[in-house]
């Protein structure tokens, strides 16, 4: 872990008590849970989503959104994240319903599945640019960027990030000549040339490819 100290240290510190707006705004309430998601967009594997919620006064330095992170201070503040939540959930989304009920829809579900494994009841919910059907409207705040705004949001999107990533090194090892260890399904290069050489394989999201006029989708 990154040591911080003197001048680093106050600036992070200001950098994470700028990051609790949200969370000062709705200080009233007692659990304020973020919630965001990873693998909307890649061609192959789940999209999963994580809800956290953490301690009023509980502060991980370094904590960001993900996509600001490298890939091992992504697992080293997932584990740090787990270890001070009050509570944390996450619910992931097959390829095969993502092609059911789309990628929108298929979102929302693993949002509320996120919400549903969290072993707390939420007062209140700080989501990244979505309001989820199923969760009371009036509980939930949409925030475009949340992910970078709010520390809730951000521990969130990291949980989620880190999830999907094992995940897809996983399948790495059932679907090797794809690569999904390396781009985690995104269309890559690689991943194109992949599929154009051996076709698709049962973790493919068969819409996102057909919407890209791939023959065999």
């Amino acid at each position: 872990m990154k040591t911080w100290k003197g001048e680093a240290l106050v600036k992070e510190l200001a950098r994470l008590e700028g990051m609790k707006e949200y969370e000062r705004l709705y200080a009233a309430d007692t659990y304020i849970c973020g919630i965001d998601e990873a693998g909307r967009g890649p061609l192959a594997g789940p999209v999963v989503a994580a809800a956290a919620i953490l301690p009023r006064d509980c502060e991980i330095l370094g904590l960001n959104d993900s996509k600001k992170l490298s890939a091992a201070r992504r697992e080293a503040l997932c584990k740090e994240i787990r270890e001070k939540a009050v509570s944390c959930g996450v619910g992931i989304v097959s390829p095969e319903v993502i092609d059911e009920i789309n990628i929108l829809q298929a979102t929302y579900e693993a949002m509320r599945r996120a919400v549903a494994a969290l072993s707390v009841r939420p007062d209140r919910f700080l989501n990244d640019a979505v309001v989820i059907p199923g969760i009371e409207a009036d509980r939930q705040v949409s925030i475009v960027k949340g992910d970078a705004k709010s520390v809730s949001i951000a521990a969130a999107s990291i949980l989620a990030k880190v999830e999907r990533d094992h995940l897809m090194e996983a399948y790495d090892g059932l679907y090797p000549q794809y690569g999904f260890a390396r781009h985690k399904g995104y269309g890559t290069r690689a991943h194109m040339e992949a599929i154009r050489e051996f076709g698709m394989c049962p973790i493919h999201r068969r819409t996102f490819l057909k919407k890209m006029g791939c023959a065999q989708a």
